[in-house]
């Protein structure tokens, strides 16, 4: 298998915030924002790739945009917390 991790935020730029390992199959790449996300995603979708997880900072709508642009070949899943840690989560995320 094949497998991904897009993590999102602002400082990241996925032409060099990237990292893999057993020769690609595992990687690790951070994307700016949602459009990034999705020009990855469908790259990706072409590579081969098997399974993309994304980071809870993507939020089910763009969790769908993700799937739609992999044509819902890829299977997509994304990241959440518990909701007894979402004080902890808004003060480190702000949101």
């Amino acid at each position: 298998m094949k497998f991904a991790y897009l993590i999102m935020d602002k400082i990241f730029d996925s032409n060099k915030d990237r990292a893999s390992i057993h020769n690609g199959v595992s990687q690790i790449i951070g994307v700016s924002d949602i459009e990034e996300a999705c020009k990855i995603a469908k790259e990706l979708k072409e590579e081969g790739i098997d399974c993309i997880e994304l980071c809870g900072g993507f939020r089910e709508e763009n969790v769908r945009k993700i799937i739609n642009v992999t044509e819902n070949k890829v299977a997509v899943g994304f990241v959440v917390h518990l909701e007894e840690q979402e004080d902890i989560y808004k003060k480190l995320f702000g949101k």
